[in-house]
């Protein structure tokens, strides 16, 4: 469960970014207590490197029958002490139901949730230790065959919904990957990951990190573009500094990055939507939507808004075929449908 330390969970648990509509007064305020926690436990706060080694050591040395009820007893962990991030996932699922649930399914889906997380990231872990198998099934094998007999690049576009870790599952591409992630929390736990992930991907996958103030990210993603090579970006979060448009999602409005479709426009590119499913124990499924063409005939802004309000529905849709790997900890309007 520790890697659920990492971003997923504590930029979700620890700031929220601009004013959302209905958002809670006092997030201001739980933001500065968390990182006043963050100073004083270390490396042991839920961000810190402890708990990132910590993972690593565990899915290396334990054997498989002792994983499925030590992940039940960390997720149960986690799931009683951040008591903010359960009640984000109970109110941002009750979006998904309308607010119909009762209270137990409320929360029986919220633990569902965290559970999944325990093990999306330590299979996770697990092909970072040692290059582990996952059996993989793919939804739209034509369209991925379609867009490798093109000569140029695409930008591959997810969410953190199941294993949104994509590129390690990107496999059957001899095309190099362009993987943008935002830096982890603690700067101990970035420089730890940052060196798992060059020893595991080799020179196939490259690394990124948005949030880091490098103003020439977009000039070289954009340069891989043009040499015909794959960029992977996150859909669902905005980066410090970055532009956003309040898209609709779930019958309310989600702050979402303009990057993507900025990037695909500028490169003349087309965006691809895909999501990585847990579905079982080492077995994923792969969903490649169709691409998405940014359009050049209207004015930018417009034509940016339009594709990430599209991306948004994608995104949507994928969070209600399987709601308990929505893997989003922070509450994303402050209230529950009809309140």
């Amino acid at each position: 469960m520790s890697r659920a330390t990492s971003t997923s969970l504590s930029a979700d648990a620890s700031t929220t970014r601009g004013e959302r509509p209905g958002r809670r007064r006092g997030a201001g305020e739980g933001a500065a207590s968390s990182r006043l926690l963050r100073r004083l436990l270390g490396p042991l706060h839920f961000s810190g490197v402890f708990w990132y080694r910590f993972h690593l050591f565990g899915v290396r040395v334990l054997p498989e029958p002792l994983k499925p009820p030590l992940m039940v007893l960390f997720a149960l962990a986690f799931f009683v002490a951040l008591g903010r991030i359960r009640r984000a996932v109970v109110h941002n699922l009750s979006w998904l139901t309308g607010g119909r649930r009762s209270r137990l399914a409320e929360l029986r889906g919220a633990w569902r949730t965290i559970l999944n997380l325990s093990w999306c990231l330590t299979e996770t872990y697990e092909g970072l230790a040692d290059g582990g198998a996952v059996e993989v099934e793919t939804e739209g094998e034509e369209v991925w065959a379609d867009l490798l007999s093109r000569p140029g690049g695409f930008v591959i576009v997810t969410a953190h919904v199941g294993h949104w870790e994509i590129g390690s599952r990107l496999g059957r591409t001899d095309r190099r990957v362009h993987v943008v992630r935002q830096a982890e929390m603690d700067p101990r736990s970035q420089r730890f990951l940052s060196r798992l992930l060059r020893e595991r991907a080799g020179d196939r996958v490259v690394f990124h990190y948005a949030g880091q103030d490098d103003f020439t990210l977009g000039t070289r993603l954009l340069a891989a573009l043009r040499r015909g090579e794959v960029v992977a970006m996150q859909a669902d979060r905005v980066s410090r500094g970055g532009r956003s448009h309040w898209a609709p999602f779930l019958g309310n409005l989600l702050e979402m990055p303009l990057g993507p479709a900025a990037l695909a426009r500028v490169a003349e590119v087309p965006l691809v939507p895909i999501f990585v499913f847990r579905r079982g124990r080492g077995r994923s499924l792969v969903v490649i939507r169709p691409p998405i063409e940014v359009s050049r005939d209207a004015p930018r802004e417009q034509a940016q808004r339009q594709t990430t309000e599209r991306l948004a529905r994608e995104i949507e849709a994928a969070v209600r075929r399987h709601p308990h790997q929505w893997f989003c900890f922070r509450d994303l309007w402050g209230r529950r449908p009809g309140s």
